[in-house]
């Protein structure tokens, strides 16, 4: 996290994982999340998960604020989104449904402070149809330990400045779910001059001690061990201190008080710390670890002539007995820390990680049949748990035949195919990401962000048909230059890209040697396998989309039909963000033509403005902003025709127009505000404005002030200290034809800056526009810069990085003239030197 100390970074961790683990601790949840916002409020970012790895939920890890999914609605709507069962998710939220169509139900809070949203505190947890979901106490609880993280983020940004916001890179914290544990460990130290003992409570529960009453002698815990480890226990002290190093022994431990008889082995791990001349201490520093119940539950499974494997809540196996083994055939070393789709060829189908997926998110048992060689069947059961899968393989006979097997011989994939997720469910995924993106590049990232994963390749470009030749729109991949071959060619040329695409069919490659074949000469690229899908849209040849793959990669029938039918999508989705691309061009370009190229130069004054359009929609805005000289001074103007269209456009360029003549003939500001108003009413165009207007007066260092609905201006004194201008605030434009514009007085001392803007600059969905002004006053008061043009890109240093705006924004910076000791230096730059002395 940017400009984060690793200590602020990591409360701002436990703060989320903590709350997260409450939410599902203090609920019937057995999963749970917290989504924070992004830098430019676009998204919500999974930032610690609890319980269900991240790894399941796919592409939920970053989601549009704009989503209908219920993190997001939460967070934007700052409500709670309840969903008892899928019914009710199906219902209500059916793009979740359709992604993740499992028995679950959700509970997404937001977590926000002071009427300002920071993100979303979720939980999940199994449902069937006819729950009630969550009780009304348990929303409750949900609701104030969101309110709570709220708080306490709070408190963390204004403490250390964090920003509260998350990168869509960021890794999120991964808290594993509550599950009981087979081993005990206690902590001991043991002086061995003294023979002292200092034991923790669980290390005198594994001795079978009370550690109330335990009075500390070593000769106490003799009289728990078996008498044959006596001689044992008495040298290990000395044996530890010898070897200066840690030292394992296996003690057996009398269990019970009445003397049975019966012992259990225990485990004792100790050490010698150096003193400060480096020599042995006399004293024995360890644990004594009790496995008793791991290692009799390993023996008894081990015992089975089933085969029962463990599964971590990601799909790794983390345990398979010697019969599990045999029946998959498989090395431990091979299966474990690995997915049984990775590990085993004739388990690579999407559904079996289907089934597993289900199994965790519904948390209900699935099963499934497989056949890894034409004469031998096994019959696979999951059974799930907050904390990961138990699962069960048997060996079966050949099934009836309308079974549905998971992977027949037929479909075997290869031992080098590459994990992959279901491929329908990144389809889907697909077919919802497209229908958000506006541009080609947001088409082009989405498409990569879908394809890759789905079908496991590494590389994708995509090309465009221009003047009957190919051209690069996009590519992915180490090796961004494996298509340059591909570049400039003509759509007539023997290639496959350019054959893919006059054919109308696409060209799957499965091996260089297919390659040199058919199309001899042509570079490899280090690329071993290709996928060349043809972009038609409206059978007009729109481009090529290219994947590659690194290793040998068979495509099936199902893999050739599902991308040949994607390919028809992506062209329709890019031949529309093509189109969005040249007209929002010449929009932009039309709203530019509209506005002032450059500001008059003033004496006594320096101007400087900044336009920023907003970033989506096609229409454009009416932000406006303008300088004009009179014969008593200056009058400056910002204003926002509401809106985005050519409507607000026309009616921005009249307003100003207007406004201009009112100001060029010397009415008083009032006048000019009343005139606006009434040549709106008289345009009739069914929009409504808001406009501040200062007539200023360098001279006397004064000015006289309008406003007619608009943010308040901002003024920074000489020493720094920045107010917002308490203006009196006469009605937005275009209401009522006789409103009349009351005038405030200003006082503008030398060396002080104005600041005009519009909304877009400060106003946030989920914030009240009055902690955006703040904010921006804040920003003003203590920047730092070294001249009027510094100081306006400061301001608009947050706005200029965010990669979604969704209003347009002006801002106009006036400084008047310092006092005459400063003026020489004036003469000499271009801009004044601001030293900010903090904030008053």
């Amino acid at each position: 996290m940017p400009g984060m100390t690793f200590g602020e970074t990591a409360e701002r961790e436990d703060l989320l994982s903590a709350a997260a683990v409450e939410a599902v601790e203090r609920t019937s949840a057995y999963a749970g999340s917290v989504f924070l916002r992004s830098r430019d409020r676009r998204s919500v970012v999974l930032a610690a998960a609890c319980g269900v790895p991240p790894s399941l939920l796919g592409g939920w890890r970053l989601i549009p604020v704009s989503s209908p999914i219920p993190v997001a609605v939460a967070y934007s709507a700052g409500r709670t989104i309840h969903l008892a069962d899928a019914e009710e998710t199906m219902r209500r939220y059916p793009q979740v449904a359709l992604a993740l169509p499992y028995a679950f139900g959700s509970c997404s809070v937001p977590v926000s402070a002071g009427g300002e949203a920071f993100g979303t505190l979720a939980i999940v947890w199994a449902a069937s149809p006819g729950m009630e979901g969550l009780s009304k106490a348990e929303r409750r609880r949900v609701r104030t330990i969101a309110r709570r993280l709220g708080d306490s983020l709070a408190a963390l940004r204004a403490r250390t400045g964090d920003p509260v916001e998350c990168e869509p890179d960021t890794v999120p914290v991964e808290v594993p779910a509550p599950s009981p544990s087979a081993v005990r460990v206690g902590f001991f130290d043991w002086d061995l001059a003294t023979g002292t003992v200092t034991m923790d409570d669980q290390g005198c529960a594994i001795f079978g001690l009370d550690p109330r009453t335990f009075d500390g002698r070593s000769e106490t815990l003799t009289s728990r061990l078996h008498p044959g480890d006596l001689a044992v226990f008495r040298a290990y002290g000395q044996t530890a201190a010898a070897e200066g190093q840690p030292v394992a022994r296996r003690l057996r431990v009398r269990v019970g008080t009445d003397g049975g008889g019966k012992y259990r082995t225990v485990e004792v791990w100790g050490r010698t710390p150096e003193a400060e001349d480096g020599s042995a201490r006399a004293q024995l520093v360890g644990a004594v670890v009790d496995a008793r119940a791991g290692h009799m539950a390993l023996s008894a499974i081990e015992r089975l002539t089933d085969g029962l494997f463990a599964l971590a809540p990601d799909g790794q196996v983390t345990y398979a007995n010697r019969t599990a083994l045999h029946l998959l055939d498989v090395h431990s070393e091979a299966l474990l820390g690995r997915c049984l789709w990775e590990a085993l060829p004739w388990l690579a189908d999407p559904d079996i990680e289907y089934r597993h997926r289900s199994a965790m998110i519904s948390q209900a048992p699935a099963s499934f049949l497989a056949c890894p060689s034409p004469d031998r069947w096994l019959a696979f059961s999951l059974h799930p748990a907050p904390d990961g899968v138990t699962g069960r393989v048997v060996p079966v006979g050949q099934p009836p035949p309308d079974s549905t097997p998971s992977a027949p011989p037929a479909l075997a994939a290869p031992a080098t195919a590459p994990a992959r997720m279901g491929v329908m469910y990144h389809v889907l995924q697909l077919g919802s990401a497209l229908t958000e993106a506006v541009t080609a590049r947001e088409v082009c990232e989405v498409v990569s962000d879908q394809l890759l994963p789905a079908f496991g390749g590494q590389r994708l470009a995509i090309y465009v048909v221009r003047e009957e030749t190919l051209h690069l729109l996009f590519h992915t991949g180490h090796d961004k230059g494996f298509l340059d071959w591909l570049e400039g060619v003509p759509l007539h040329a023997h290639l496959p890209g350019t054959e893919a695409l006059t054919s109308g069919a696409p060209l799957f490659i499965e091996s260089q040697h297919d390659l040199a074949r058919n199309y001899p000469d042509i570079p490899t690229g280090g690329v071993s396998s290709w996928a060349y899908l043809p972009l038609i849209a409206s059978s007009h040849p729109v481009g090529t989309c290219i994947l590659g793959f690194d290793e040998i990669h068979q495509f099936t029938e199902k893999d050739r039909g599902v991308l040949t039918a994607l390919a028809g999508l992506i062209a329709q989705a890019l031949e529309r963000a093509r189109l969005y691309d040249s007209e929002f061009t010449l929009a932009r370009g039309l709203q530019q033509a509209l506005l002032p190229h450059r500001l008059p130069v003033l004496p006594g004054i320096r101007t400087v403005m900044r336009y920023l359009p907003g970033t989506r929609g096609m229409e454009i805005g009416g932000d406006w902003y303008d300088v004009i000289p009179t014969d008593s001074g200056v009058c400056l103007v910002i204003g926002d025709v509401e809106g985005h269209s050519i409507a607000a456009a026309a009616t921005m360029a009249q307003l100003r127009s207007a406004v201009r003549a009112f100001a060029a003939v010397g009415h008083a500001p009032g006048d000019v505000m009343a005139g606006a108003n009434r040549t709106l009413i008289d345009l009739d165009p069914g929009l409504l404005a808001s406009c501040c207007f200062i007539h200023l007066e360098p001279r006397s260092h004064q000015a006289h002030a309008v406003t007619a609905g608009h943010p308040p201006p901002l003024l920074r004194h000489p020493d720094g200290a920045t107010d917002v201008l308490d203006l009196e605030v006469g009605p937005i434009l275009g209401v009522e034809r006789t409103s009349t514009y009351p005038e405030t007085r200003i006082a503008l001392p030398p060396g002080s800056v104005l600041a005009l803007y519009t909304d877009g600059l400060v106003e946030e969905p989920t914030a009240d526009i009055d902690v955006g002004i703040d904010r921006l006053r804040a920003s003003l008061a203590h920047a730092r810069a070294d001249s009027l043009d510094e100081l306006a890109d400061r301001l608009l240093h947050n706005a200029r990085r965010s990669a979604y705006r969704a209003d347009d924004i002006a801002l106009l910076l006036i400084e008047t003239a310092p006092d005459k000791h400063t003026a020489q230096n004036e003469r000499h730059a271009h801009a004044l030197t601001f030293r900010t002395h903090g904030q008053r």
